[in-house]
């Protein structure tokens, strides 16, 4: 929908500043995840390689290799709080690096950027002359600092795919509808993939996220400020039960290592939800990296959240004995 595009438009350029043509820069896709898709098919030749930096989300790296490219993986480390730095991606670099990825909030480790981090990041990309395909999903749940768009940052609109969906944000996710925005170029590459693969996003959802975009605001503040809420529970919680855990600066996962059990994060994931009924994602979902931790949602009721806190402490003084 052209109406749904304008509304696009007009959202980004009110709440960052963006300006995007809706004709011709910013496309309505099936989720990000159509968009994630699309962009690494319209950019990506045979053998070329995009940076990616890992723990990351689940199709990141395999979209690369089904486009023909090669993933270069980037290592972050709880440490730095999983954070990827100008350096990592300096080191990573070589012949053939085409893009870098970047998650922000970040699914799983819930890791977010400054504009400060960012500005240094775009400084290594623009030696290198990369795209940047930014996920920023995310975006609005964001905790402690504003988020930071980065075509916001100077020297980037030009060079970045910014994508951005209804699913997180206005609690959509079986609506399946997504936007990217960017260069006509781009954005013009991946229409036409679009166009031939998927026809059109639902019209239906489209016009529930029109009315999202519209009027949906309040409820977005109101459900970040409950997400701060459960983060802080839980993050403090599983520090308290012996569980490193690093604070989230966005999206709503927490990222804690159960490397101290001594188990693997399949065995950890697959004994508590035996033995006490808790369901968490081992982190090796999130590629071979994220052995030794697990990725918990507290998209779920404080009262949920309590309970799976009161459980996993539970298993935890069982396998002391």
């Amino acid at each position: 929908l052209l109406e749904l595009r304008q509304e696009v438009g007009r959202f980004l350029k009110g709440r960052y500043g963006l300006s995007y043509d809706p004709e011709e820069e910013i496309l309505i896709t099936v989720g990000v995840s159509e968009a994630l898709d699309l962009i690494v098919r319209a950019i990506l030749n045979p053998g070329e390689k995009i940076m990616i930096p890992r723990p990351c989300y689940v199709s990141y790296g395999p979209l690369a290799l089904l486009a023909g490219g090669e993933p270069v993986y980037i290592d972050t480390d709880i440490r730095q709080g999983f954070k990827v730095t100008p350096r990592m991606i300096e080191a990573a670099y070589r012949p053939g690096v085409r893009a870098l990825l970047l998650n922000y909030p970040c699914n799983p480790t819930g890791v977010s950027y400054t504009r400060k981090e960012l500005m240094e990041i775009s400084k290594v990309v623009r030696r290198h002359d990369l795209l940047v395909i930014s996920d920023e999903v995310y975006d609005e749940l964001t905790y402690g600092f504003d988020h930071v768009p980065l075509p916001t940052i100077p020297g980037m609109k030009e060079r970045t795919a910014y994508l951005n969906g209804f699913s997180k944000a206005y609690a959509m996710t079986g609506f399946r509808l997504g936007l990217a925005c960017g260069p006509k170029e781009l954005i013009a590459g991946m229409t036409k993939i679009h166009q031939y693969t998927m026809l059109c996003a639902s019209i239906t959802s489209q016009m529930a996220a029109l009315e999202a975009l519209k009027n949906g605001h309040k409820e977005v503040i109101a459900m970040r400020k409950e997400y701060q809420r459960r983060r802080n529970y839980i993050v403090t919680s599983l520090n308290e039960l012996g569980l490193k855990c690093p604070m989230p600066q966005g999206a709503f996962y927490v990222f804690p290592s159960v490397k101290r059990t001594g188990m693997s994060s399949m065995d950890f994931a697959r004994d508590l939800l035996e033995k006490e009924k808790v369901a968490l994602v081992p982190g090796t979902a999130f590629t071979p990296h994220g052995e030794g931790f697990v990725r918990i949602s507290y998209a779920s009721s404080f009262d949920n959240l309590r309970e799976a806190v009161l459980r996993i402490g539970r298993y935890l003084k069982k396998k002391k004995k």
